[in-house]
């Protein structure tokens, strides 16, 4: 990627560095700004692991699936042991996108141009007349050197991480410290339980907003009695607490989440779960773009893609507990959780919309911390701060 000069200053971005109760935060042009944008896909989201996609969307059989990110084109491939693998979705011979729409690949990958050929592992196999009309061959050229580029891949919690800058940490190093947070209450294992519901597991919202809006929001408890009443009724805002122990994460949790008291849930359960503490939930934000959310009972994630400046699509996967999953038994209780989440979720929408809106206005530029409430939320600003100084 060409990389693209940070339109924000190095001394705008330190003030978003100072102590909570003298920092500024991000300014306006980082959620309006078209150039600042693709600065931004490749300084921060492109140096991390970002989220792509849930792998389930992927069919279980050799395939190739076409997915842009921030107008990159990538394509995700399973082949035939199942492995996922990322690459950018572009030939090599003359650079056409590859693969338009999600294709089952019983072979070989074929460009519909010059019908040059790839492996589901990215190999160049086949390269028709290369060297004339029925040289199939040509010599000083190596197919092993002209493959499809890879992009670093990953899974978590089935969503799809990529780096596409080549460069940052192991994935099993990224993931380390939010995976011992929760193995507090998941247990070892745990989370290898849990997987997408036979029915009412996800959604999708589009959001006419910057993507770390959607971060922000999430990050804190703060709006909780205004914008969640229902939530706040059992759920209230003196039982949330928010930490920030993470490098490349922070987030919020309740001490009295009662989802079976409110959905009617009575969802199987992680068994290592403590039981004195059944009723706490973690909300991690794991940036830069994928937001978790951790109970006894269920688990979610939510992808934010970036479309625009000013438009992000957000899509949810709701994860149930073994037979809680798939049993017919269980529907309406996970059709009562689906419900649950897609009402609060629908409620944070005003919010995060009227952010972005507030984002035209010269007389907002930043705004300010509330030293004890906004911890996380500065905690994520300081993150897109340093990445955008390194």
């Amino acid at each position: 990627m060409v990389p693209v000069a940070c339109p924000i200053s190095a001394e705008r971005l330190n003030r978003v560095l100072a102590p909570t109760p003298e920092a500024s935060g991000l300014p306006n042009l980082a959620y309006t700004g078209a150039e600042y944008f693709l600065h931004e896909r490749g300084a921060v989201l492109g140096t991390s692991w970002a989220g792509l996609v849930f792998s389930d969307v992927i069919p279980a059989r050799p395939c190739a699936y076409p997915v842009e990110f921030m107008g990159l084109p990538l394509l995700v491939t399973r082949d035939r042991s199942g492995q996922l693998r990322v690459f950018h979705n572009v030939c090599s011979h003359r650079g056409i996108q590859l693969v338009a729409e999600p294709v089952d690949v019983p072979g070989v990958i074929s460009c519909r141009y010059h019908r040059w050929s790839y492996s589901l592992s990215g190999g160049l196999k086949s390269t028709p007349h290369i060297g004339g009309v029925g040289q199939h061959t040509c010599a000083g050229f190596d197919n092993a050197e002209h493959g499809l580029k890879p992009v670093r891949s990953a899974e978590f919690l089935g969503v799809v991480f990529i780096n596409l800058s080549g460069d940052a940490a192991p994935f099993d190093q990224h993931i380390a410290p939010l995976r011992e947070r929760t193995m507090r209450l998941s247990g070892a294992g745990g989370l290898d339980l849990l997987r997408p519901g036979s029915s009412d597991a996800g959604m999708r919202l589009d959001l006419r907003c910057n993507w770390k809006l959607a971060v922000e929001n999430y990050c804190e408890s703060y709006h909780l009695p205004w914008v969640h009443p229902s939530l706040n009724s059992y759920s209230r805002l003196e039982d949330h607490y928010c930490y920030t122990d993470g490098s490349d994460f922070s987030g919020q949790g309740s001490l009295a989440y009662r989802p079976s008291d409110v959905a009617g849930s009575r969802l199987p359960r992680l068994p290592a779960w403590p039981a004195d503490q059944i009723h706490v939930a973690e909300y991690p934000s794991l940036y830069p773009n994928v937001l978790l959310g951790f109970h006894a009972d269920h688990a979610f994630a939510i992808i934010l893609t970036p479309l625009a400046p000013d438009l992000t699509r957000e899509d949810v996967r709701i994860f149930y507990v073994a037979d809680g999953a798939d049993a017919e038994s269980y529907r309406g209780c996970r059709a009562a959780i689906h419900e649950a989440w897609r009402g609060v979720f629908t409620e944070d929408v005003f919010a995060v919309e009227g952010m972005q809106a507030g984002r035209a206005s010269p007389a907002y530029d930043g705004g300010v911390f509330a030293p004890g409430m906004d911890q996380a939320t500065h905690h994520f600003h300081r993150w897109v701060a340093t990445k955008l100084l390194s």
